[in-house]
């Protein structure tokens, strides 16, 4: 799962990096269809969703470890 997440959050963070340079990655180009706060909000939800997932996934990863 920290696979994934580390993936949204990178994701989203080049996606905003990329748009300073006005380079859209084509995996997110269709979120600019309903224009450019609807296409901020999807690329801060990647990365708040990716930061989440990646902190679950490491207490539920570290919790079953340690009883083992």
């Amino acid at each position: 799962m920290r696979k994934v997440a580390s993936f949204l959050v990178l994701v989203g963070l080049l996606s905003i990096v990329a748009g300073y340079f006005d380079h859209v990655p084509k995996v997110l180009i269709w979120i600019y269809q309903w224009g450019e706060t609807t296409a901020w909000a999807i690329k801060i939800g990647l990365i708040v969703l990716g930061v989440v997932l990646y902190l679950l996934s490491g207490k539920r990863q570290s919790g079953g470890a340690a009883k083992a």
